[in-house]
């Protein structure tokens, strides 16, 4: 993979990337290369569809009519999608959107809202979601744009989850321990699965949830240390988790 190019503007686009040809830009990526970054004819331009790879792009200004991008050459091949489902209590504002960004930046392939019987947020905000993801994605190099699924209450999600994917739930109940060791030796000898994490809400599991949780056999229940964490504090140690003992990190 060639070095990362942080210092050129980076977009995200709708639509196939190919040699020269022009993509329109909207009212918001146009008055944000011409208006606040101030760029001139010629500029270049990081882009990315989340299929297509990472494309630098030179800017079209005509005196009149829409800015446009022409990709030129492709400078990064698009990787293989995060298999990492991460499935979390949405919570309000400022925090959901924090959480978000952080799973993204962490790994996440997909953002599964989940509803439980504490969860504070009694509706999600999909295209906030969705634009959060994006924003993450363009700022950290991201060129897999997780998919963001519409929620799901706890029951179905249980109901539904494939027989071949580990699901790794965080509970302040469970038995302090070294979290890191405890999925390594849950895996030891065997290739590793398909994943998914789970994060309670603000004040966790109640006995019912966490009773269905503990009766899925790939359940793996996981303490984050004596300390009570935050959720959206706790999304962000439990990912470092998996990617420290079956992710990425390895």
């Amino acid at each position: 993979m060639s070095r990362q190019d942080f210092t050129s503007p980076r977009l995200f686009v709708a639509g196939p990337l190919e040699p020269r040809r022009e993509i329109a830009l909207d009212k918001g990526h146009a008055n944000y290369l011409r208006n606040v970054l101030r760029l001139n004819a010629g500029a270049s331009v990081l882009i990315f569809n989340g299929m297509d790879g990472e494309w630098r792009a030179s800017l079209s200004l005509p005196a009149k009519g829409a800015p446009s991008l022409t990709p030129v050459e492709q400078i990064r091949a698009q990787p293989p999608a995060p298999d990492l489902l991460y499935g979390f209590a949405p919570l309000k504002h400022a925090r959901l959107d924090y959480m978000v960004q952080k799973a993204v930046e962490m790994g996440a392939g997909v953002l599964q809202p989940v509803m439980t019987h504490r969860t504070q947020a009694t509706r999600v905000n999909l295209e906030r979601m969705r634009a959060n993801v994006v924003e993450a994605s363009e700022q950290c190099g991201i060129l897999h744009v997780p998919e963001v699924r519409d929620d799901l209450r706890l029951d179905a999600l249980l109901a539904a989850w494939p027989a071949d994917r580990l699901l790794v739930f965080c509970d302040e109940d469970a038995e302090v321990g070294d979290p890191v060791q405890a999925l390594r030796q849950r895996l030891e000898g065997e290739a590793v699965p398909p994943l998914g994490l789970l994060i309670g809400p603000e004040g966790g599991f109640d006995d019912m949830e966490r009773a269905a949780l503990c009766r899925l056999p790939q359940t793996i229940r996981l303490s984050l240390g004596p300390r009570i964490l935050r959720a959206d504090t706790a999304a962000v140690a439990a990912l470092a988790v998996v990617q420290a003992a079956l992710g990425d990190w390895r």
